[in-house]
């Protein structure tokens, strides 16, 4: 069976079809394998909000859980993470609707990350996300751990 284009060199596959509808000869197209790679593009674009919320998030919990570790490096990747969301989502308002279900996607990882990063005992963590959705994009919203509230009292 003879392999297509799309099979051996999808880089080139790809130029040749943006060439083909940029010529309208719509019956040269390869719809199938176009249908395909548009779905996935979409994809592509909600595996990357849902892993900037897993970071976001991951690195919320140690924020909250590790408190006498913060450094400036954790505050960096919070700001940057909850930049680049809000950025994703200006560019695809579409995403916005899947938002609270990718942060629902990314919550066990997010822990899971967390408790590898810090080498905390599972148990430290919380099994359910202690953050909604609005306090995760704040930018003014960082979180506090129990000891550090009963000191400030």
């Amino acid at each position: 069976m003879k392999e297509t284009l799309y099979e051996k060199d999808f880089y080139s596959w790809i130029y040749q079809q943006a060439d083909l509808l940029r010529k309208s000869q719509f019956d040269r197209l390869d719809t199938s394998h176009l249908i395909e790679e548009l779905e996935d593009l979409g994809k592509r674009h909600y595996d990357q909000l849902e892993s900037r919320l897993m970071q976001l998030i991951a690195h919320l919990l140690k924020w909250k859980v590790q408190y006498w570790q913060q450094t400036n490096s954790w505050r960096a990747t919070i700001r940057v993470q909850r930049k680049a969301i809000a950025k994703l989502l200006r560019r695809n308002p579409g995403l916005q609707s899947r938002l609270e279900e990718a942060m629902k996607e990314s919550w066990s990882e997010a822990r899971d990350l967390a408790i590898a990063a810090t080498d905390l005992p599972d148990e430290q963590f919380p099994e359910i996300c202690p953050f909604d959705l609005e306090q995760v994009m704040d930018e003014n919203f960082w979180p506090t751990n129990k000891v550090e509230e009963d000191n400030e009292i």
